[in-house]
């Protein structure tokens, strides 16, 4: 059997592809830290997580405070030492017209998963260094085909797959890899509470509007948290190894372009 890998943070890890990938991670390495906002439904993700075979450590903070990364990492490092996967997955942006997005609404949709992503990065890069750790940043299928209506989600996910390209430059000196994962339409919790409002509005069902919404976006179907957390977890695998400054979509065939 081979041996565990160490210490892995997941962001985003009170639901969705972040519980997800907690769970699945929790298979791979010893210990997997969890941040999130909402302290009841990080520590069902942590229940989780120690009934799968790993030690959880949980985190309820906001990442958009400026101190957050700080407080995480250092309590990472207290904790177990080391930090060997980084996995930014908290982050939603509004999706509201481009035309009538505040300067504020915009100012937020980045200051989680735009800046807390790189505040987080930048605070666990020296322990990353020590570890030839990996790092991921989730984007989304919005920034390779931007509409108006979703043009904080497109900007803000484009950028963050600039980022990723970034770090990874400064990785190949460092030992570091990083990559960003671009996933299309995952039924989420959240997704879900979208077709509530969706469905209605356009005299649908929710369940007339979930069926309805892969036939036009031109895709197989929904995708799952589990399979996004699949993926993430061979990018921080040992064989992913040399794969860094990719970008890497996983969408369907939402995105049909070259």
């Amino acid at each position: 059997m081979t041996a565990k890998r160490s210490v892995a943070i997941v962001t985003g890890a009170s639901q969705g592809i972040g519980r997800a990938t907690a769970l699945r991670l929790a298979r791979d390495f010893s210990s997997i830290v969890l941040a999130a906002r909402n302290q009841d439904e990080l520590q069902k993700t942590a229940a989780e997580v120690n009934a799968a075979g790993a030690e959880s450590l949980v985190f309820a903070l906001d990442l958009r405070e400026a101190r957050a990364a700080e407080v995480l990492v250092k309590g990472t490092l207290e904790r177990f030492g080391r930090i060997d996967a980084l996995l930014n997955i908290a982050g939603a942006v509004p999706q509201i017209d481009l035309f009538e997005m505040t300067d504020a609404q915009w100012d937020d949709g980045a200051a989680l998963k735009f800046h807390g992503a790189r505040r987080l990065t930048m605070q666990a890069w020296d322990a990353l260094k020590a570890s030839n750790g990996s790092v991921v940043l989730i984007s989304g299928s919005a920034a390779l085909d931007p509409k108006p209506g979703f043009a904080a989600v497109a900007a803000i996910n484009a950028a963050i797959i600039a980022l990723a390209k970034a770090f990874a430059e400064q990785g190949i000196k460092d030992g570091v890899q990083v990559n960003s994962v671009v996933p299309g339409a995952v039924m989420t919790g959240r997704r879900q509470s979208f077709f509530q409002k969706w469905g209605p509005a356009h005299n649908l069902t929710v369940e007339e509007a979930i069926k309805k919404f892969p036939e036009e976006a031109g895709i197989t179907r929904f995708g799952k948290p589990e399979e996004i957390a699949d993926l993430l977890a061979y990018i921080v695998s040992p064989a992913a190894k040399w794969m860094t400054g990719s970008s890497v979509r996983m969408d369907g065939g939402e995105i049909k372009g070259i």
